[in-house]
């Protein structure tokens, strides 16, 4: 129940708040400005630029950063903390973001008329960057600054696993996403068989690797597996060949696996590895689009530019993975300074994690009434497993 309903208020808090202030933040007149004859944001849109399709489409990038950051502080966190942080983030955090690279006068955005960084500006098409790494770092300070749930690690720092209950749900939610990704990826059918490439790349290599490291075949690690893949691509989907793709997505998943086995060596937990996922295989994307890059295909997406610098294994020189670079810092910078303050406040505050007995207990039972799958006895005796729908 209680992850449900935070993914719900996500997407609700963060419609709100991307109304009133984010929207503006990132594609406003004058440059991050919402203050002036009108309050919310869309009133300080140019009608011949943006209108509110365009809107829609931005704030489904916005609740799912926000989304990401939900999954690695699940399980011990008070519900106004969710809303707090929800509100902070798509109302500012990623909106300026957003602006920096996505805007056509952001300082590191490769849609600038003139004075691009580095001289060829970021190329994050759909938000390896702007969206997952955003979501990754918020979510990576939260889970810090909360530290582990019970049980996560025994007395001598071994990781115990805890198993989510639901192995069905989690592949149902993958193909979703799966198939929400085409839409992530926006674009022609190229762009579509660039992201399918990348996820089948990523989901093959880690079902065989962690084959090696564990002895079975593991249809959670392979799930996450695929979506590093999607993440990975994300950011390029426009500008490579679809067999780059292939080597985003292979590369991906090693990047997930390495950042995995590094969070369980720090005792970092992260129930749905959403750091690990979205923020290694994101920041893996961000360099990949800079090595990869096709002249071709970046003369296209963002025209006007006789010598636009390319990837860099294909021969347009180190400029476009310099900006790249600069992009990983700043969002770190940036999201670790606002998001890494809210989360301390929080905590000193006491709204940030609940108590020992709440999380014994279950968030489901103490403060939403109730679970969201519920046990029922069969003849007095033999339990008899129901969903609530």
């Amino acid at each position: 129940m209680n992850i449900m309903l935070t993914n719900v208020l996500d997407a609700a808090t963060g419609g709100i708040f991307f109304y009133v202030f984010g929207f503006a933040f990132a594609f406003g007149t004058p440059s991050n400005g919402f203050i002036g004859k009108h309050f919310f944001g869309l009133d300080k849109i140019p009608s011949s630029g943006f209108d509110y399709g365009y809107f829609l489409f931005q704030w489904a990038f916005a609740i799912a950063a926000a989304g990401i950051t939900s999954g690695s502080i699940a399980e011990r966190t008070q519900f106004v903390a969710y809303l707090i942080y929800s509100s902070v983030l798509t109302g500012l955090v990623y909106p300026i973001v957003a602006h920096w690279f996505w805007c056509s006068d952001g300082w590191g955005s490769a849609a600038r008329g003139e004075g691009l960084l580095f001289g060829s500006g970021v190329i994050d098409f759909a938000g390896s960057g702007v969206v997952h790494l955003v979501g990754a770092v918020a979510g990576l300070w939260g889970a810090l600054i909360e530290g582990p749930r019970i049980g996560r690690f025994d007395h001598s720092g071994k990781a115990v696993p805890m198993k989510g209950h639901s192995g069905t749900l989690v592949v149902l939610g993958t193909f979703l996403l799966w198939f929400g990704w085409y839409g992530f990826n926006p674009g022609s059918f190229l762009n579509i068989l660039k992201a399918t490439l990348a996820g089948c790349s990523a989901a093959l290599t880690t079902l065989f690797a962690k084959r090696m490291q564990t002895g079975h075949w593991n249809v959670t690690d392979v799930c996450n597996g695929l979506l590093g893949g999607f993440a990975a691509v994300t950011g390029g989907c426009a500008v490579v060949d679809p067999w780059a793709a292939i080597i985003c997505g292979f590369v991906a998943a090693w990047v997930l696996i390495g950042f995995n086995m590094l969070a369980e060596k720090l005792k970092y937990d992260d129930p749905l590895e959403a750091a690990q996922l979205h923020g290694g295989c994101g920041t893996w994307g961000i360099i990949f689009t800079a090595l990869f890059a096709k002249k071709e295909y970046v003369d296209e997406v963002y025209p006007g530019l006789p010598s636009r610098p390319y990837g860099l294994f294909m021969g347009g020189g180190a400029r476009l993975l310099a900006a790249h670079v600069v992009q990983i810092l700043s969002i770190i910078a940036w999201v670790s300074v606002t998001m890494g303050t809210v989360f301390f406040v929080l905590l000193k505050l006491d709204l940030l994690r609940i108590s020992h007995d709440e999380e014994m207990a279950g968030l489901d039972l103490t403060s939403h009434g109730g679970m969201a799958y519920e046990y029922h006895e069969k003849n007095g005796r033999n339990p008899v497993f129901q969903a609530t729908v």
